[in-house]
């Protein structure tokens, strides 16, 4: 039976209210889904990528970005220096994991050094090498994700020089294993992002509305502050400071840098505008990232101009083309070469920048171009797309608005999933414009 992991309702006027797990429960839930990657996920991945025995070592305060992934819920740092070893053996169809660290690590990871008997944290690390003899050591060595790059100089200094000759040339980058681990959605953790998305989406949609805009009074700003302060009192937490910004008639179209860039100020809403914001959460190791876009009802409007919803469908049109060229295999450059060439047969003036999404915002995996790099992305473009992967469906059109004498851009973003049947949005999308009306439109 699914288990519901945010539970959301409506009190009073319509207002937003929104129950998360206490921490206890939640403690519970990140460690069984955690053992559930362990158990079910890490030896399919080392037996895809041919690593029999990943190392990971991190110490307190500076730890590898994987080994954050690793740790129970109680452990909000490592400890010393932590250091964990997974051996799988094909053969056998096991895995081992254990931690050459005074502790266990929490109920999954097994301590394997008893410092009384061998004084040595890395002759102890030694022993174990030696004793399973592996093909290939994973190290977390990485030119193109920082994710994947969590060993620091003197760990890796150390480790080689304690490492016998004989396996010094059986280290690997374990590149491909850590952005799979990082990359990789279960079945349970795709039920708590369904919730995490929506709960994400209906922040959205209060902000953007007549209890928190005054058209007139309310600025960018105070909206940006009300969705971070929202989020606290909900007791989740942002990943980045969330932005809101405005386009209008009278005003010209900014650049991409600037429209990416936290130089823009505060701006007070007015009718007329077309309002944006970019926003996103973490709950349960996962993150989500989300741009949607409102209009400003004028007296006696009901409805958003045509221009602006044909605009906004074009913004939807391009989500789907897109999404249409997901395939596994294929990697995020050659995704974006062919959205970008239909997109421009079929008229619209295109911007990619769709990135991977999940224990972290801007994750590892596929790159699918980058706002300043439409042309590709060497490295984190080169990478295949695989299945069970969650992506932020990042993008924009330009549309020219002959009626505001410029061009409008439609910014949208949402979390999307690629999996064995397919594409599908991890919590639905924005189809039209949230309308927000002024006082009198709204007498």
């Amino acid at each position: 039976m699914k288990k519901i992991i945010i539970a959301l309702f409506l009190l009073g006027a319509g207002m937003l209210q929104a129950q998360v797990l206490a921490e206890r429960e939640r403690s519970r839930v990140t460690d069984e889904i955690q053992s559930e990657r362990f158990t079910q996920l890490l030896p399919k991945l080392m037996d895809r990528t041919g690593i029999d025995m990943w190392i990971v070592i991190s110490r307190e305060y500076n730890e590898d970005p994987v080994l954050r992934t690793m740790l129970p819920s109680t452990w909000l740092n490592a400890r010393r220096r932590t250091i964990l070893v997974f051996y799988r053996d094909q053969q056998e169809d096991s895995l081992q994991k254990l931690a050459i660290a005074r502790y266990k690590i929490g109920d999954n990871i097994e301590s394997a050094w008893d410092k009384e008997a061998q004084p040595d944290q890395w002759q102890a690390l030694m022993d174990i090498i030696e004793e399973r003899d592996p093909e290939k050591i994973g190290l977390n060595i990485s030119e193109n994700y920082g994710i994947a790059d969590g060993l620091v100089k003197t760990d890796y200094d150390e480790f080689t020089s304690a490492l016998p000759q004989k396996f010094q040339d059986r280290i690997v980058s374990a590149e491909e294993l850590a952005v799979g681990w990082i990359e990789t959605r279960t079945m349970r953790e795709m039920i708590v992002y369904s919730d995490l998305a929506r709960i994400t989406h209906e922040i959205i949609e209060e902000a953007f509305s007549s209890r928190v805009i005054e058209p007139g009074v309310t600025t960018t700003d105070d909206v940006v502050w009300w969705m971070r302060q929202k989020v606290t009192d909900m007791g989740l937490e942002t990943w980045f400071h969330p932005t809101v910004d405005i386009q209008r008639s009278k005003e010209k179209l900014v650049d991409h840098i600037t429209a990416f860039s936290d130089e823009n100020g505060s701006s007070v809403i007015l009718p007329g505008d077309l309002v944006h914001c970019d926003f996103g959460i973490t709950y349960l190791n996962l993150n989500t990232d989300c741009q949607q876009m409102a209009y400003i009802l004028k007296d006696g409007e009901d409805e958003a101009p045509k221009f602006l919803r044909e605009a906004f469908a074009k913004g939807n049109r391009l989500q789907d083309i897109l999404t249409s060229n997901f395939k596994t295999g294929l990697s995020g450059n050659q995704i974006l070469k062919k959205s970008l060439q239909q997109a421009k047969e079929e008229g619209l003036k295109a911007s990619i920048y769709t990135h991977p999404l999940g224990l972290y915002g801007h994750s590892a995996g596929p790159t699918i171009g980058m706002w300043d790099q439409q042309e590709g992305v060497p490295g984190t473009g080169d990478y295949p797309l695989y299945e069970n992967t969650v992506y932020a469906i990042e993008l924009n059109t330009e549309v020219e608005i002959p009626e505001w004498e410029k061009s409008v851009r439609i910014m949208l973003e949402e979390a999307g999933f690629w999996g064995e049947e397919g594409f599908r949005y991890v919590n639905q999308r924005q189809r039209e414009l949230m309308l927000i009306p002024t006082e009198k439109a709204n007498n």
